[in-house]
């Protein structure tokens, strides 16, 4: 496990360190592990223009990761989770029939779809609108959610209907508060998956004031001569995010991981 941890840990703690360092000393074989020379004057650089033609700064490409992410995260989460209830507890025709095209959808890398998406989203280039709408519905979240809402008692649903609560009200005050480790998990995996997005803001953006983080970041480390100091600092602000959003949440993804693991 040790070992495991620093085969893990060594790009990160790569990453902080040569972040912190002069760009000439970052590339430079073992010793650019070593903790000095160590100042902030790349992450001081990050926050300034960020290229030549000072098309905008850091604090405008991390709004529209984070505004992207956000609105990707929270309606991901109720489209999500009402469609992971409705295939989980209520009775519909063809239920069966659309929670397997559902799964199938899991399989489909985004690769294969990507052009015919760019097709019919064309008219919204250059928005964040674009952004976002294609991919806050995700069938892997609606199979989290419904895995786990097979697993909440249906003595607890039964009891809240015989007290008169209507499928929304048995899934506003009984799913939902009992259901917090799955929420976690999907808010998790849908903000690694939306604040690392490249492919689809590449085909979808040329205008510099709707780029998202990743997007920028690859735009500022491929300018000439490179200066790899802030191309590391650049890094370090960009997973600083994720680290947060998990450290936040890691009880409730701990506790929905552990259940999974004890079902199984």
């Amino acid at each position: 496990m040790v070992i495991a941890a620093i085969i893990m840990v060594a790009p990160i703690y790569y990453l902080v360190i040569g972040s912190l360092k002069p760009s000439n000393e970052v590339l430079n074989g073992f010793s650019g592990f070593l903790p000095v020379h160590l100042s902030f004057n790349n992450y001081l650089a990050a926050f300034s223009a960020l290229n030549s033609d000072a098309t905008g700064y850091f604090w405008r490409f991390f709004v529209n990761s984070f505004v992207i992410s956000f609105v990707i995260v929270i309606a991901g989460l109720i489209v999500n989770s009402m469609a992971g209830y409705a295939f989980a507890r209520l009775k519909w025709a063809g239920r069966d029939k659309v929670f397997i095209l559902v799964v199938l959808l899991i399989i489909v890398p985004f690769e294969s779809i990507a052009m015919p998406l760019l097709w019919l989203m064309s008219g919204q280039r250059d928005t964040l609108f674009v952004q976002m709408i294609p991919f806050i519905a995700n069938a892997f979240s609606v199979y989290l959610f419904y895995t786990f809402f097979l697993n909440i008692p249906k003595s607890l649903e039964e009891a809240a209907r015989l007290d008169g609560l209507s499928s929304w009200g048995v899934y506003l005050r009984i799913v939902v508060p009992n259901s917090k480790p799955a929420f976690a998990t999907v808010a998790i995996l849908s903000f690694l998956d939306s604040w690392g997005k490249f492919l689809w803001p590449l085909l979808m953006t040329s205008d510099p004031n709707v780029r998202p983080l990743p997007l920028e970041m690859s735009v500022f480390s491929a300018q000439q001569p490179p200066d790899w100091g802030q191309v590391f600092a650049f890094g370090t602000l960009l997973v600083l995010p994720v680290l947060i959003v998990f450290l936040l949440f890691q009880r409730y993804f701990i506790q929905s991981v552990a259940g999974s693991a004890l079902k199984g």
